[in-house]
């Protein structure tokens, strides 16, 4: 594992600085290029100090971060530098290398045991639900004495999906495949245009990723997986050839494989194509599998610090959101 990195709440302004210059030079002057720096680049805060806003919500279990923080220890946690296990929760990471020069590709596997499916919770960046917020993967996992992390799908990005939240609904714009997480342990792949948020609530869904696509189809590589455009909007239309990814699988209930493939960086690793994810989940045992937000933003975390190492550089980028497991 790489070493806690520093200074690390940077990575979610270097990425807008960047986007912001480069709307600069590519767009026209005047209200297009004013509009496209407000959408995409500028923060917009709707719910500032979300860990009170999901306590304060009827019918949430959802704990606040100074709860997880203050959480009881006598339950006798064990921790290595490769798994944790309290209770019947337990997370055990691997490395895989395969291939050789140029070809090399190395990920990050995390078996993710729950014994309670709540116990895998969202996190905003900043404790803020909004457009255009972003801090590291680490620095959000910090925020919430995590364990264990990973990078969401970047819901900041974009106006569209469905997105609740640690049972709370912040969106309900269908618009692709989602994935959903039930109370009871179970994990699903829908389609987001055919019910609502409020449905999904009333049928138990304690949290949901807009992203995608879906990689299997009843255990079996999903077809048409390679032009699949997630975004329409700038900066984001294809996640298609070697790329960092991240993706969540499903083993059964309550039993989690969560992969991250570190890319674009050749001798260490060249990423993988979408047919090349749906396959790794597939030699892994999932019978469900589903892409989240990949590139720089591809990270996991354990135990205060980064597992993998992003872009070859060991450099986190911004992001919007995590999954993640509280120590106790």
């Amino acid at each position: 594992m790489t070493p806690p990195q520093t200074e690390h709440r940077k990575g979610g302004r270097t990425r807008r600085a960047v986007i912001s210059a480069v709307l600069a030079v590519t767009l026209s002057a005047g209200g297009a290029a004013a509009w496209a720096l407000d959408r995409f680049v500028v923060p917009h805060a709707e719910i500032t100090n979300v860990s009170e806003y999901e306590a304060s919500q009827a019918g949430t279990t959802t704990t606040t971060t100074a709860d997880e923080a203050s959480a009881d220890t006598s339950a006798s946690a064990v921790v290595t530098d490769t798994s944790y296990t309290s209770g019947d929760t337990g997370v055990t990471i691997s490395t895989v290398t395969t291939g050789s020069g140029d070809d090399t590709v190395t990920y990050y596997v995390a078996d993710v045991v729950l014994d309670d499916a709540t116990t895998l919770k969202s996190a905003f960046a900043e404790d803020t639900y909004g457009e255009n917020i972003t801090e590291t993967t680490s620095a959000i996992a910090e925020d919430h004495n995590a364990i264990f992390a990973i990078n969401g799908d970047y819901y900041g990005f974009r106006d569209t999906g469905i997105v609740i939240r640690n049972g709370v609904v912040y969106r309900d714009e269908g618009a692709r495949q989602g994935l959903a997480f039930y109370k009871d342990g179970t994990v699903k792949v829908y389609d987001e245009t055919t019910t609502t948020a409020d449905q999904l609530i009333a049928d138990g869904v304690w949290n949901t990723l807009s992203f995608g696509p879906s990689l299997l189809d009843n255990g079996e590589i999903a077809s048409g997986i390679e032009d699949v455009e997630v975004d329409t909007n700038f900066g984001n239309h294809s996640i298609q050839g070697e790329q960092p990814r991240t993706a969540v699988g499903v083993i059964d209930e309550n039993h989690l494989v969560f992969v991250v493939v570190d890319g674009r960086s050749p001798g260490y690793s060249a990423g993988v194509t979408m047919t090349g994810l749906a396959q790794l989940m597939k030699d892994l045992g999932a019978t469900t599998a589903y892409n989240i937000d990949g590139g720089g933003s591809s990270t996991m975390y354990f135990n205060g610090s980064l597992v993998n190492n992003p872009l070859g550089e060991n450099k986190e980028r911004g992001t919007s959101d995590i999954l993640y497991i509280a120590q106790s």
